[in-house]
């Protein structure tokens, strides 16, 4: 078997959740690009498809971060995780922003970027330490 990490269940539920963020990805940037561009400004529509773009990225990453720590064996699945914040908070509350008059949740979005550089890092250490 490809796979032999005891902590199997744990890595399943981190790729089925970037797998499913990463969908979600692929159907907010069609909705942005098909209905809200009636709606909203130029500049809206700029800050949705950019939580899009961030949201696929990080889907990926946590998916990839699923991959890898199956094939290591490792019990430390933060990195990913962190993605997987990372886009609830980052790509969530520029989500808020762009179709909102909400503003004060700006301050969450750099909490998100983050989470994604620190699991990025995260990620580099893992593999330096291997």
């Amino acid at each position: 078997m490809l796979f032999k990490n005891e902590y199997k269940t744990d890595t399943k539920a981190l790729m089925a959740f970037g797998v499913t963020l990463a969908g979600c990805s692929v159907l907010l940037g069609a909705f942005a690009a098909h209905r809200l561009r009636k709606y909203l400004s130029v500049n809206d529509i700029a800050i949705f498809q950019t939580g899009v773009r961030y949201m696929m990225w990080h889907s990926i990453g946590a998916i990839c971060y699923g991959i890898y720590s199956e094939l290591a064996a490792t019990k430390e699945l933060w990195p990913g995780w962190l993605f997987i914040l990372g886009i609830f908070l980052f790509s969530g509350s520029l989500f808020i922003i762009s179709v909102t008059t909400i503003s004060w949740i700006g301050m969450i979005t750099p909490v998100g970027g983050i989470c994604f550089v620190i699991g990025w890092i995260g990620f580099l250490l893992d593999i330096l330490k291997r």
